[in-house]
C-alpha cells in the first residue's frame, strides 16, 4: 500500500536518518511529505516549514507521521500532528516522548516506538 508519510525533521544531510527514510520511503514507492522550518526543498521535493494543515493536506490524508526531531519538539508537535489525522505515527530512537504518546493515543492514533528505516528493511512498514 502507497503511504503519504510525513517526515517531521527532514533532512538534506545525506549522513542523517531522517535523509536515508526519505530515500528508502521514495524506493518503496510511497509519498514522503517534508516538514522543516530552514529548509525549501530536499532531493528536488518541497519542503513545508511547519505542521499547519492546509497545506499539508492538499495532496491528501497522511498515513503515516515518522518523526526524526528532540522529544521536546515532539511534546510540542502533539496537537498539531493530532490536526492532521494520522493513521499512526512512529517515534524513532530518541524521539520518544510519554507525554505526545498519551495525547495521540487518545486521539486514537497508533503509536509505534521504533526505527523506520528497520521497519522499511524486514517489511513491515
Amino acid at each position: 500500500m502507497v503511504e503519504r508519510v510525513l517526515i517531521l525533521g527532514a533532512s538534506d544531510k545525506r549522513d542523517r536518518y531522517a535523509h536515508m527514510a526519505l530515500m528508502r520511503l521514495l524506493a518503496a514507492g510511497h509519498r514522503p511529505v517534508l516538514v522543516n522550518p530552514r529548509l525549501d526543498s530536499i532531493e528536488g521535493l518541497p519542503v513545508f516549514r511547519d505542521l499547519s494543515p492546509e497545506p499539508l493536506l492538499a495532496d491528501g490524508p497522511i498515513d503515516t507521521v515518522t518523526l526524526y526531531v528532540n522529544a521536546a519538539i515532539v511534546g510540542h508537535s502533539a496537537e498539531a500532528i493530532i490536526a492532521l489525522g494520522p493513521r499512526r505515527v512512529i517515534m524513532n530512537p530518541g524521539t520518544e516522548n510519554a507525554e505526545a504518546r498519551a495525547k495521540l493515543e487518545k486521539a486514537g492514533i497508533a503509536v509505534i516506538e521504533a526505527c523506520t528505516l528497520v521497519l522499511l528493511g524486514t517489511g513491515q512498514f
